[in-house]
């Protein structure tokens, strides 16, 4: 993938639709050599209630799945769903071997256990990479189910980066979905990494060291020139509703644009970067999930 110029910043601009498009597909490419093996990847979509941004999550997902030639199989529940129903129904799908990859959107109505739902699906089946077994092998560098977005996140520094050897990374953030498991990967990839978050002390200075500066923190503009080493390369994972001084709303990001775009060597923008990444790799994870079954099928068992 190639990093697009832009005309108001010094920054190359990380492009995430080209690389999330060139991903999905080759994932099209693995898809179809497989059902021509008789296999067809299929990925199960559980919606509880009726959040609207959940809903357009949902879509996007069951599209780009079909897109790819995943086979699609979409549940919906009232938001009064009793959290046995729910585990019941994950239990049926970790069974069915016609179903290869299951998610659940979060987050989910109070009654239910988020923990007890994430711990209940099958750790082959858990295509958000949020079971503890497989944030267990990440950390080992294992092959396991990834989170999407730290794996997105990773694509992108590639194709900005190639060596990622001995980079100081700066992950701005200790989230179980995004920070902790960015950290593993630039890790696995040999970086030296520093993870920040609401407790650390001198944050904007230990920021602007880093070669690699990841940012998921859900707060509109928070990181700006200031906290970016001239030349770093800077992955923005947050996604605001911002409401600028003259008016309106519009989507920005935890990095405040205009001004570290004018510092950074390479920048993620804000929508087009890592949102796209993410469901391009639930749709990788899909298939990759698919091979592990076929994998683990295939094994001896032992007396």
């Amino acid at each position: 993938m190639s990093l697009l110029p832009s005309a108001q910043a010094r920054a190359q601009i990380i492009d995430g639709k080209a690389c999330a498009q060139a991903l999905l597909n080759t994932v099209a490419k693995e898809v179809t050599v497989l059902r021509e093996q008789g296999i067809h990847p299929a990925l199960a979509v559980i919606l509880v209630g009726d959040d609207p941004a959940s809903a357009v999550y949902v879509r996007n997902k069951i599209r780009q799945a079909e897109n790819a030639g995943i086979t699609s199989h979409e549940y919906r529940f009232n938001t009064a769903l009793p959290q046995a129903e729910l585990l019941a129904t994950i239990a049926r799908l970790n069974q069915d071997p016609a179903v290869n990859g299951i998610l659940v959107q979060l987050p989910l109505p109070p009654q239910i256990n988020e923990h007890a739902v994430i711990r209940a699906i099958s750790p082959l089946k858990d295509v958000d990479g949020f079971h503890h077994e497989n944030v267990g092998g990440l950390v080992q560098g294992c092959e396991v189910l990834t989170p999407c977005t730290p794996l997105g996140c990773m694509r992108l520094l590639q194709a900005a980066c190639p060596d990622l050897d001995g980079k100081h990374a700066v992950v701005i953030g200790r989230s179980n979905i995004v920070g902790k498991p960015m950290a593993a990967l630039l890790l696995q990839a040999h970086c030296s990494v520093t993870v920040l978050h609401s407790r650390s002390a001198n944050a904007r200075q230990l920021a602007s060291q880093a070669d690699i500066l990841v940012v998921a923190v859900g707060r509109a503009n928070m990181v700006d020139a200031e906290w970016i080493k001239p030349g770093a390369v800077v992955i923005d994972v947050g996604i605001n509703r911002w409401a600028p001084p003259e008016g309106g709303t519009r989507l920005v990001g935890d990095v405040d644009f205009a001004s570290a775009s004018r510092v950074a060597g390479a920048i993620t923008p804000v929508p087009g970067g890592v949102g796209p990444m993410t469901i391009a790799c639930l749709m990788q994870n899909t298939v990759t999930a698919t091979r592990l079954q076929l994998q683990a099928a295939l094994l001896p068992t032992v007396s």
